[in-house]
């Protein structure tokens, strides 16, 4: 179960949370999010006045809680957004659901800053600016239950990425798995559905992401390895933005605070159902 502070009367409750250094706000939310700081702290001008706008990829339980940017009102990510939002003096969070390719392929307009568990690659850099990371990801191996995968095996299989993510880089060039054994999805949905009808053996994508899958598919998938890479995701600024010094300074700014551990307790553990670093790790 997730902790969640709330500022309460009596200088108990206040002295707690001044040893946390970090506030809730209990004035006002953005959706069901606790909001933490001081508001306007670090300025940023929005492509729209008053709201900030970010880009994402959806569904993507756990990070965005909802299918729809309308449904969407919780969240690791939704809430990050909301509380960068605060931290720049904005009171709403307009989302705007993108093609992830895209998205990092510096092809999208007219936003503040995109959050869709985007991994940060020097390649990727050359089209788009990228903030301070703020979470940390392997690649994992989902399955359908009681499908064996190793070390030994993982050539011969058919496995499923998405296109645009790091895992086609790193099943082509690094596990250096045949082409006729690759298939690229669009989006996650495509690819999650095809592991089920048995189109493919195995799906590759961030361990935090197929984590929450297996988790949802009533015992159908199961996340049996991954592989060590070091990645870690960064939010995506469009190019030479001129909001980055400050938006930078917000993450930096919560991440000192203990934020981003706060989402992940209230918004990814459970979705998890474990320990991330449970998962055995396979050599390439």
């Amino acid at each position: 179960m997730a902790k969640r502070w709330y500022a309460l009367v009596g200088m108990v409750a206040v002295g707690a949370m001044a040893l946390l250094g970090v506030q809730a706000q209990t004035t006002a939310k953005i959706g069901d999010c606790e909001l933490y700081g001081k508001k306007g702290e670090f300025p940023i001008r929005p492509v729209t006045p008053g709201v900030l706008t970010v880009q994402t990829n959806l569904p993507a339980p756990g990070w965005w809680n909802g299918d729809t940017p309308e449904t969407i009102k919780s969240g690791y990510e939704y809430c990050l957004a909301a509380n960068i939002a605060h931290r720049a003096g904005l009171s709403q969070v307009k989302i705007v659901n993108v093609s992830f390719d895209a998205l990092v392929a510096g092809q999208t307009r007219a936003f503040d800053l995109a959050l869709s568990q985007v991994t940060i690659t020097p390649e990727r850099a050359k089209v788009v600016d990228f903030s301070p990371p703020y979470f940390s990801s392997d690649q994992g191996l989902l399955v359908r239950k009681g499908t064996k995968v190793d070390s030994s095996n993982i050539k011969t299989l058919r496995i499923g990425v998405q296109q645009g993510t790091t895992a086609v880089d790193f099943v082509k060039n690094v596990l250096k798995v045949p082409a006729a054994n690759v298939r690229v999805f669009p989006d996650t949905p495509n690819m999650f559905t095809a592991l089920q009808a048995r189109q493919v053996d195995v799906v590759m994508l961030d361990t935090a992401i197929v984590l929450v899958q297996a988790r949802q598919s009533n015992g159908a998938l199961e996340v049996v390895g991954q592989y060590k890479t070091g990645e870690e995701y960064g939010a995506i600024y469009p190019k030479n933005s001129p909001n980055k010094a400050n938006l930078d300074r917000i993450f930096k700014a919560l991440e000192a605070e203990g934020v981003f551990k706060k989402l992940s307790q209230a918004y990814l553990s459970k979705e998890f159902g474990g320990d991330p670093s449970a998962i055995p790790y396979l050599k390439p």
